[in-house]
């Protein structure tokens, strides 16, 4: 029983400190709640429950991180402005071959000056 309660010890130790230092080194863009210093004060103070509630309640994934980027920060959103850009300039440059051609087809077909249709 008491190597029982030994390894259960140092269990809650190691995921104590490791809460702390996950905590710790978490951007404030990743807390959720309360701002860095509370929450590090609730995982000191509650060893395995501000731990619990930390990685349940306080801690903010990555991948919600993702979506919430900004448009100008987003490589996908900037790639798809980038095709659109040749996209619009194609169009530009096949218009003006069109008009050109079709001047071309109207200075074709006009009499020449002077004569009488």
């Amino acid at each position: 029983m008491p190597r029982v309660l030994l390894i259960l010890a140092l269990v809650a130790t190691a995921f104590w400190v490791y809460t702390i230092v996950d905590c710790a080194v978490q951007p404030a863009t990743r807390h959720r709640g309360v701002s860095k210093g509370v929450w590090l004060v609730i995982v000191i103070l509650l060893p395995v429950l501000g731990g619990l509630l930390w990685f349940t309640a306080g801690r903010t994934r990555a991948s919600a991180i993702a979506k919430m980027r900004a448009p100008d920060d987003d490589p996908e959103f900037l790639g798809g402005l980038r095709a659109k850009s040749e996209q619009d300039e194609r169009i530009r440059r096949l218009e003006e071959e069109l008009a050109r051609l079709d001047a071309e087809d109207d200075d074709d077909t006009r009499p020449p000056a002077g004569t009488a249709s």
